[in-house]
Parts: structure tokens; sequence; C-alpha cells
């Protein structure tokens, strides 16, 4: 089963040569090798992605780890901050242009998209042991917290529905009942500032009380000419959080927190990076004026306003009517944990959240709209999008002597989301193209009814393109255990398994403006299993081989024209891997080689509605079904950390993923040359065959002071950031060509120099003052491209953020 492992060669070869190099007992248990003498070995790590506190190195699955200092040293602020590859096999993207939802993949399992009621994304996204349903609002500010663990591979045993490519971790600072806290203030260009403060109380009677809460702004990268309005790629964050820990003796224990976030953000800038590239013939203006429609072989002008532009825009050509899009995310959660024996813990994790969107985009304002003589333009894409959810978890946590641990569980999930949107335009043409206005926010349909030409942004003006709601429900029993003979301590054998029956509905109750009554049910249960078994080769070296399952819920796309319900995908993965602790835990070096084979891929299809009598004739939808046949995906991982000495820390990881989803069969009829039912290219989306990260830390005493100095870089090979996509038109409307594009590549380098452990007066109090910079050689690359208008005006495509730097104080007392 393992015959495609192109690393596992590499994987073999570098267990052997370490194993000589130590020369150890094999027999001996190898959880942590002794540490150095001379302060120069490396930390331990402990995880809680087994639902238990383990080391990172005994814990037999591929798990990267960014702790809170390194989330700084990055000045990484959100969770998009990790678009610029930190940990290469996950990958982070705004969906479409939008910071407002952002697209996680891992290990080329990447949803295309999950933005909607009833879909939803392959790696699983959890706060504290609390997953989050809805990729909108996952990029409000990160409360305090004390690491982030990615997951790579399928977990569905201990973590269950849409963890087929991994799961995501964060991990939030508990209170720890001793007066203190930390203040953070940071200034920097395009206008941002941070402010922190997190708030430890003294514990009282049993009682610890933490609150934490910030501020983080940052004007826009492009502006908006047009006064009074905003610009793109700008946010002002704001969050609190309340956590109170009552732990009254040593057998019981009970942490509630409550937590609000609101983000008010705009999207990335959509720039016209090409025209014409098929080369057509340029009609005239006289042309233009007479027939706004392009003929076949030809295409209409530019204005003379707009610009081709493969660097990054700091000023948009045109100016238009953009405000923020508002996503506010809060709930209130109770985790207890009673001891029954010194061998056994139970455990509940009771959750409630809530997710409201309020989408505002215009980003596309110069790249996606064909010049034509007193014509609208300016797509101003609006989304209202609610949800609710609530989860349930018990947990039993134990051992049985020293040779048998388990965690086993109950979970609860339910969710309620509706959404709906429209897609005015909000700017008109002159005659000629020489200048432009700004059309009524109201429309101008006067007392008749709403069409697609008079609507306005207003909500009581808005044609609504979509409008649906969808439950959810999904009850899991699981259950994973590891035995470790008696006569053979370094032999573990880890076995897992989870059932889970998922239950959703839906109602399309609006496309295109007009009442629609479409439903769909989805009524399935499943079983992932998972087979692990570690061998402790000599002191500090671990190798396993793993089998496990995952899958991804089925359900609907809110976008189509029917809402009809397709089903989940699944995955088997078979993993080798190998940790290890060298050179008296100054070196430490972790392997990963994988396949994994997924069945029934979700593919997305556009569409337009050309069925005579349809309810929604002429609507622009978008369709999902299940694959044939099996996608593939190859991969091989690489992470190595070494204290050089004291001083100097490198780091280095490198992913290679490689990925092919089988043609898809087309399933549209009439509106294409593309026949229904023949194989159709599908690509996978932000996934680089190679990509890789490196760090430098150094530190150095000045004095009664520490100087700190941080250097990253991070590479990855140009991506799609579509599965497949129409590019132009025939004579006759229909669409003929189907053409997909890379990005670039890119090399993002971050820096951080800190002055540390500045003294200050009274209470022991201490400070450090940092200089940061992210992407401090202001590279650009094209990160998202879309061929869609190539036929009628061009690619667009959108940049990465441009160099961003500051000065940043924190008090720690």
């Amino acid at each position: 089963m393992l015959k495609y492992f192109g690393g596992a060669a590499v994987v073999a070869l570098v267990i052997a040569t370490a194993q000589g190099a130590l020369a150890a007992d094999a027999a001996t248990p190898a959880a942590a090798a002794p540490a150095a003498d001379d302060g120069a070995a490396l930390e331990q790590v402990v995880i809680t992605a087994t639902k238990r506190e383990t080391n990172l190195q005994s814990t037999p699955i591929a798990v990267s780890v960014l702790s809170a200092t390194a989330m700084a040293d990055r000045h990484a602020e959100s969770l998009i901050s990790l678009s610029d590859g930190a940990i290469p096999s996950l990958r982070v993207a705004t969906f479409e242009a939008r910071q407002s939802a952002l697209t996680v993949g891992i290990r080329g399992i990447v949803p295309f998209d999950a933005n909607q009621t009833a879909r939803d994304q392959g790696v699983g996204v959890y706060i504290d042991g609390v997953y989050l349903g809805r990729q909108q609002g996952l990029n409000t500010a990160l409360l305090d917290i004390e690491r982030l663990e990615v997951l790579r591979g399928p977990q569905g045993t201990l973590f269950g529905r849409n963890t087929e490519g991994g799961a995501l971790s964060i991990v939030s600072k508990a209170p720890t009942g001793v007066f203190g806290g930390r203040v953070v203030a940071g200034a920097g260009n395009y206008g941002s500032y941070t402010g922190e403060l997190h708030q430890d109380f003294q514990e009282f009677n049993g009682l610890s009380i933490k609150v934490d809460a910030l501020i983080q702004h940052q004007d826009p990268t492009t502006k908006n000419p047009m006064e009074g309005q905003a610009g793109w790629n700008q946010y002002h964050r704001t969050g609190g959080r309340v956590t109170g820990l009552y732990k009254p003796n040593d057998k019981f224990s009970a942490q509630v927190s409550i937590d609000y976030s609101k983000d008010e953000n705009t999207p990335f800038f959509s720039q016209l990076l090409n025209y014409n590239p098929y080369g057509k013939r340029v009609r005239s203006l006289a042309e233009v004026t007479a027939s706004a429609a392009a003929p076949a072989g030809t295409i209409n002008p530019l204005s003379p306003l707009v610009r081709v532009s493969t660097d990054r825009q700091s000023v948009s050509d045109i100016g238009t009517v953009q405000q923020p899009s508002v996503d506010k995310t809060g709930g209130a959660m109770a985790t207890l944990k009673y001891n029954v024996s010194p061998s056994l813990q139970l455990r509940s994790i009771t959750a409630a959240r809530a997710v409201a969107t309020n989408q505002w985009d215009n980003s596309g304002i110069e790249s996606r709209n064909v010049f034509a003589p007193n014509a609208t333009f300016g797509r101003y894409s609006l989304s209202d999008l609610y949800q609710y959810q609530y989860s349930q978890e018990f947990q039993a946590v134990g051992d049985v002597g020293d040779s048998f641990n388990y965690v086993g569980g109950l979970y609860y999930f339910k969710e309620h989301a509706k959404e709906s949107a429209s897609t005015p335009l909000t700017n008109q043409w002159n005659a000629d193209g020489t200048a432009y206005t700004i059309r009524s926010a109201y429309g101008s349909f006067g007392a008749g009814p709403i069409t697609s030409g008079t609507q306005g942004w207003q909500r009581s003006t808005r044609l609504l393109a979509r409008a649906s709601q969808a439950d959810a429900e999904s009850y899991a029993i699981y259950g994973q255990g590891t035995y470790t003979p008696e006569a053979m301590k370094q032999v573990h054998l880890t076995l897992g398994g989870r059932y889970t029956k998922d239950k959703r509905d839906g109602t399309l109750y609006m496309v295109a403006g007009k009442a629609t009554n479409f439903k769909f049910t989805y009524d399935k249960g499943r079983f992932d299993p998972l087979i692990n078994v570690s061998y402790d080769a000599a002191q500090g070296i671990n190798l396993y081989a793993k089998y496990s399952t995952g899958y991804r819920a089925g359900g609907a796309n809110d976008r189509s024209s029917a809402f009809q319900a397709f089903g989940p995908e699944e995955v088997k993965a078979y993993e080798l891997g190998a940790k290890m602790d060298l050179l008296e835990n100054r070196l430490r070096l972790n392997l990963a080689a994988y396949q994994m084979d997924r069945q029934n891929t979700q593919i997305d299809f556009d569409n337009v509605d050309t069925t005579p009598g349809s309810p929604t004739l002429g609507a622009h939808t978008e369709d999902t079904a299940n694959a044939k046949g099996t996608s593939k995906i190859r991969g091989f991982e690489a992470e190595l950390t070494a204290r050089v000495s004291e001083n100097i820390t490198i780091g280095a990881s490198y992913a290679y993923t490689d990925v092919k989803i089988p043609a898809a069969p087309f399933p549209y009829l009439g509106n294409t040359d593309v026949p229904q039912g023949s194989p159709f290219p599908v690509q996978v989306v932000y996934t680089p065959p190679n990509a890789a990260s490196g760090y430098v830390d150094f530190k150095y005493p000045v004095g009664s002071m520490t100087f700190r100095a941080h250097l990253d870089a991070n590479y990855a090979d140009a991506q799609y950031s579509f599965q497949s996509e129409f590019a132009d038109v025939s004579p006759t409307g229909k669409l003929v060509q189907n053409v997909a594009v890379k990005g670039d590549s890119s090399f993002i380098v971050n820096g951080n120099l800190t002055l540390a452990d500045i003294n200050m007066a009274g209470g022991g109090a201490s400070a450090s003052l940092s200089l940061w910079a992210r992407n401090l050689l202001d590279e650009t690359h094209v990160y998202r491209i879309s061929a869609a208008n190539r036929g009628t005006i061009g690619d667009y495509g959108n940049l990465n953020p441009p160099r961003t730097y500051g000065l940043e104080l924190r008090v720690k007392y």
C-alpha cells in the first residue's frame, strides 16, 4: 500500500543514519533524550493533539506548532498572517479577494468555495477544542494565544467531520491565578496601530479571572480616489474575552469564557493584469456605440481611465463606493474537568457561538468591467450571513497501569445558517469612457419593480441573487487507545474509531430575484478508523506508520439554481514518519511521507441557466457534484530545528505536495459548447508543489537586558486559485473554452529586532521594544488570478500585501 511513497526511502535513509550515529539501545524508551548541560538544548513542546497533554516528539502524528513567541516574532496578528507560508503544509488565503472569509487547506485538501450556508471546509478550525463551523469570521483577531497546533492529515477519529486534510487548533492562555499582566502598544506604516491588555487577577477562594482586550488597525494599502469611501486591504479589529477558572480542589476545575470580536475590513484590490490576451481586433468607439455586444473575434476598447498593471497599485484609477465588511463573532464556552482517580479524568466541553457577516466587496472596479457607452459597471458583491452553533462534548481520558492509555467521547453539534446576496452596479460610464458617475444607492426603479438594472445597494432596494437557509446536526461516538506491551516497551500500538451521523437540510428560497422553493436533505452515517504503530528505535528517535480516514460532509451549493444535494468526500491516508531529537536535544528532525486517496471529490461548476421556462432563466449559478474516480495526493514533509549555540537557533521546513484530480463529468446541457457528461479538467487550488520556510533566531545579553533578532523566509511555487474557468464565449453566447491559470511563485521575508528584559521602576515590571517588518523585501506576487474575463477584457488578480513595519512596546508586570 505504500508503494507510491517517493519520500519513504529518504525517511529510511535518515533513520538508519541517525541510528548508526547514536548506537543507542533500542530497548530504552525514547520519549525524550537527555538535555545538554550547556543551555543549548531545545525546549520540549507540549501539545494536546490527542486530547491529552503529550510531548510533541513522542506523539506519533504529524504536527506543526507555532508558539506565541513565534507568532509575535512574525508580527502575525490573525490567521491571514499565515498566508506567507510559515508552515509550508498549511495554506491560508482569502476567499475571492475578501478578508472576511478565509480558505484554509492542508496537504492539498483545500475547499474551493465553502463560503456558504450548507457547505463545509476540509480542514477543521478549533478554538480551545471548539469547532468553528463557517469560513466567515475566521480572520478576527487572536486573543492571547498560547500556541497554534497544525495537525496534518486526516483527523477523523478524534476530531471528526470536516478534518480530511487536517485540523488547525488554536489554544488560548488560561488564567494563572497570579496577579499580573501585559500591555502592548504599537504603531506602523499605513496608519497602523495596535493595543492589547492581558490582565490576570489574584486567585480568590479557588477562582482565577483573566481579561483580554485588543485593538488592531491598518489604513488601506490601495487608496480609493472617491471622497469619503474606504480603500482596499484595510482593517479595524477589536475584541475582548473574560475567562474564569474555578478550581476548589485538586479533583475538579471549571473554566468558563465569554468572548466577542468585531472585524471591519475591505477586500484586496483586484487589478487588470493584461488586456486582450487573445489578440482580438479592438473595436472603435463608433462600433461600440452602435452595438455594445462585441462580435466573435473582436473586443471592446479599454476606457482611457483604466490601466493594465502587474505592479501593486497604491491608488485605484477609478473611484467607487466601498465600505468595510463587518464580521462579528462571539460565544461562550465551559470546560469542566473531574479527576475520578489519578488514572481517570472526565471532561465536558459546552459551547455556543455565532457569526454575523455583512459583506461589501467592490474590489474589481477596474478589472472585471467591459467598457460600453453609458453602461453601468462596478459589481458590488453584497452578502449578509448569520450563523449560530451549539456543541457538546464529553470525554473520558485515562490510563490502565503503564501499558494502556485511552480517550473516549461523545459529541453533538447543531448549526443554523442563513444568507442572502446581491450584486448591484455602482458606477456608470459616460459616452466615451473618459468619465463616470456614481449611481444612486437606492437604485433607479422608482415605483416599479426592482430589476437587475435598477437595483441599488441599500437593503430595501436590492435584487437578491440568492437567499437560503440550512440546518446541520451531527452526532458522534469515538474512542482511541494506545497499548504498550510490558515485554516490548519500545512498541506502541494505537487503535481508534469514530462513528458519526450527519443530518442536514435547507431551502433555497430566492434565485435572481425570483421566489423559489428548492429544498435538499442529507442524512448519512459513517465510521472512521485509525491504526498507528510506533517504535522507539533509539533514545530520542520515534518511528511510526499510520493508517487513517477522514471526510468532508455532504451538503448543497446555495449558489446553484436548484439546491441539489451532493455527497461527502472521503479520504484514506497512509503515512510513515520519524521524530528525532539528536545531539543531546540540540537537533530536532521530523519527517513524514504520505499518500491520500480521495473519493467523491466535490467539484464546482459555473453555469448560466438557459433552460426555457426555468424560474431562474438567465441567472449565473454554481453547482457542485461528486467527481468519479480517485484523487491522488502524495507528499513528503520535513521539519528541522537546531540549537547551533546558546544564542542561535535555526529552523527549516519543507513540503512537497502532488495532487492529481480526475476529470469530472460536465453536468450542464445547452449553455456551453462542452457536451454534457464530457470529461472536464479540474485543478487543485492554493497548493504549491514545493513550499519551504526557514528562520534564524539570535539572542545576546546586553547588560541586564537581552537583544533578540528574528529573520524568516518563506517560499512557495506558483499555484492555482480557481478549480476551472470558462474564458471566452462563442458568437451565440455559449461558453466555449476552459482556461485555468496559475499565479506567481512567492518569497516573503519577515524580520524582528527586539530589546527585551528592560527593567522598569518598581514592582519588578519589565519591557521589550521591537522593530518589526513583514514582507521586508517588499516582494510582489499575484496570489489569486482569474481568466474568467479573458475573452472580454483580460485576466485579473490580487497581489499580496506590501511591506509593513512598525514599533511595538510590550510591558509585563
